[in-house]
């Protein structure tokens, strides 16, 4: 595949417009012209498509930056494409004229209504789409329900996902927009396996294999992408004796041998895999997005920036040469997962869950990442409003043998951000006291420094010196944004708000012909 650069798109416009100054012609001399030009637009196009890198964008925090420094940071980086988890009015109006590609998901709790009912199906398309695209909001996919085969959903929405799928796209029909909004599935890499690890062993999960087929045509039937996450970091963090180098895209792991094919990272063979599961049924040529691939940097004795650094410019390097991977060569669609980190994201899979941004809380970039698309590194926020600079720390004269001491600190840990403390984690040098201090502050911060906040049975006690240190911060909250408050999160608890998402790749199936 061609690596395009600003030249080559320059030299392809400037061709498309010689070839329109020529005027209409008729006749053979007519037809050609047309199609030459139609082939260089399409091209022009691919330019584009190729040199893109997406980024998850959630918004599971107690408080979230202004959604319109969201966007900006977006642009300053050159990301143009970005998946968001909450369809809330500031963050689309923010989104408005951006250019940015979008996709707009919907959670799985919402899949039973939409199974079964078209007008539900339609009015979740008039209210999430239709009224967005109207107004200047680039939406270009529909993500069908979230990883809804997931093992742990025991077969919750095997039922409900695919006639959600085809009534969403009948709705999109009925609107006039499914030449320019496609649906996906955006699935787990679990629902495909090998049993021998080789990539050309890989088949869908038996359990739901029919059921991935029915999905599969239908995407396919309908010009859409197949949409996959994959994360060598949980097969790390599930396995003790996960190889750790075959993590990254070093080239030093141990290699997996695949008959002529050599694979020295497990992206590589993992999205291999798929694209033979694919293949073998099929669909060899269906269009794959990679829609969340990312690291953690704390919660987790393998989540830690100099792993995520090395992972996430590992994987920038490794599909920045559009080379692909050895079943499907060409441009890589994928979405980094994720732009900022989420204190109120379930810890259920592990405390690693709120730590996965490439940008802290306030946006502040974690470590240097270049994607190819500007000429320096990750942008910080603009114009970001904190608080004061005070903390809520255990008193000196405080007793650790106090029996308030246990019930306060797991007080303020359920009901703030206390991942950062633990084996090998970020702030998991504190002693005793720090490890107080570190709860109290977390919770001070997160109910906006109120002095309330700050009692915990008059152990603590509000300090103007900042307790950070080394690589342990006691953060200092960020004023909650009034275009996206708390509020939104508990709607989108309560199932009122469709999680959305944002996709790119306008003209993938056109790529995997190359």
């Amino acid at each position: 595949m061609f690596a395009w650069g600003k030249g080559q798109r320059l030299f392809l416009q400037s061709a498309i417009f010689e070839l329109e100054k020529l005027g209409p012609a008729r006749g053979v001399m007519g037809c050609c012209l047309n199609v030459m030009t139609a082939m260089l637009f399409s091209w022009v196009l691919m330019a584009d498509a190729v040199s893109g890198i997406g980024a998850n964008w959630g918004t599971q925090t107690s408080h979230p930056l202004p959604p319109k420094t969201v966007v900006q940071m977006l642009r300053d980086d050159g990301f143009q494409k970005v998946k968001i988890f909450d369809a809330e009015q500031g963050t689309m109006d923010a989104l408005k004229n951006s250019r940015i590609e979008v996709m707009v998901g919907i959670p799985n709790d919402m899949l039973a209504v939409l199974a079964t009912s078209m007008k539900a199906a339609q009015d979740w398309v008039s209210q999430n789409v239709s009224s967005y695209v109207s107004d200047g909001v680039n939406v270009r996919y529909v993500a069908v329900g979230n990883e809804p085969f997931l093992a742990t959903y025991n077969g919750s929405f095997i039922q409900t996902t695919l006639p959600a799928l085809q009534n969403i796209q009948g709705a999109l029909i009925k609107a006039g927009l499914s030449s320019q909004v496609k649906v996906t599935v955006p699935l787990n890499a679990d629902v495909y396996q090998s049993p021998s690890s080789k990539p050309s062993d890989g088949d869908f999960r038996p359990d739901i294999q029919n059921l991935m087929l029915s999905i599969i045509k239908f995407l396919s039937d309908n010009g859409s992408p197949f949409t996959v996450n994959i994360y060598p970091f949980i097969s790390l963090y599930t396995d003790p004796n996960f190889p750790i180098d075959y993590a990254f895209f070093d080239g030093t792991a141990s290699p997996v041998i695949d008959g002529s094919t050599t694979y020295t990272n497990m992206f590589d063979a993992n999205h291999d895999t798929l694209i033979w599961a694919l293949r073998k049924n099929g669909f060899g040529n269906l269009p794959v997005i990679v829609g969340e691939i990312g690291w953690p940097t704390d919660g987790d004795m393998n989540a830690n920036l100099q792993y995520a650094q090395r992972f996430n410019q590992g994987f920038m390097t490794h599909i920045s040469t559009g080379q692909g991977t050895p079943m499907r060569p060409g441009p890589v669609d994928a979405y980094i997962f994720s732009l900022i980190d989420e204190d109120e994201k379930s810890i259920q899979p592990g405390n690693f869950e709120r730590h996965w941004g490439v940008y802290t809380y306030d946006g502040l970039p974690k470590y240097q990442l270049n994607l190819g698309t500007t000429n320096g590194g990750l942008a910080r926020a603009k114009n970001v409003r904190y608080l004061d600079k005070k903390w809520c720390v255990f008193k000196p004269a405080a007793n650790l043998d106090d029996t308030n001491v246990a019930p306060s600190v797991s007080y303020a840990c359920s009901n703030a951000d206390c991942t950062s403390l633990g084996y090998r984690t970020s702030c998991g040098d504190l002693d005793a006291r720090g490890n107080i201090s570190y709860a109290f502050n977390s919770y001070y911060q997160k109910n906006d420094q109120d002095d309330v906040a700050c009692g915990f049975n008059n152990l603590a006690t509000i300090t103007a010196r900042d307790p950070s240190t080394g690589n342990c911060r006691f953060e200092i909250m960020i004023e909650a944004d009034s275009g996206a408050s708390r509020r939104s999160s508990r709607v989108r608890d309560q199932g009122f708000v469709a999680v959305c998402y944002l996709f790119y790749s306008s003209f993938v199936f056109l790529i995997t012909l190359f």
